[in-house]
């Protein structure tokens, strides 16, 4: 009778474990069982540089989805940015999309102005009107390196005026 008795506790055990690791696996990845609630919208940029796959997007400074996913445009030439946005966060087809940087070395993250004065747009939507920040780094290293321009009629370097 004992002997029935701790196989019984070993596999309630088991089972409770095996629940346990279900459930952190839906949860840590992010993984949705009774449907989605956010939908696809993409951006078109003329740079992604730094943003990664999961950076966040925010609407007045609130996180309201994420990226999904990076590619290019080869017809336009230019980088998809694939978002992941929450249902009750409506996009109009006059939004605006920049790519900002959380404090002066930070991660990437989308900055959408969701608009309001258009329609709003679909599921899997294209936000067009987008701009890029300049790279500070690149202008540290033209800084550092010497490649700023001069001012027109300013004297050249070394020269007495």
């Amino acid at each position: 009778m004992k002997k029935y008795s701790m196989e019984t506790a070993v596999g309630i055990f088991i089972v409770v474990g095996l629940i346990c690791v279900g459930y952190m696996t839906v949860k840590l990845g992010n993984v949705t069982l009774f449907g989605d609630k956010s939908y696809p919208l993409f951006a078109r940029f003329t740079s992604v540089t730094g943003l990664r796959v999961g950076s966040s997007v925010e609407v007045y400074g609130i996180q309201v989805g994420s990226v999904t996913s990076l590619s290019i445009d080869q017809e336009k030439q230019m980088g998809i940015v694939g978002m992941k946005i929450d249902k009750g966060t409506a996009v109009y087809d006059d939004a605006s999309a920049t790519i900002k940087s959380a404090g002066l070395i930070g991660d990437k993250y989308v900055k959408l102005d969701p608009g309001g004065s258009g329609e709003a747009l679909k599921p899997r939507g294209m936000i067009t009107q987008t701009s890029v920040p300049a790279d500070i780094e690149d202008l540290i290293g033209k800084y550092a390196f010497g490649d700023v321009k001069k001012e027109p009629g300013g004297a050249p370097e070394g020269s007495a005026k």
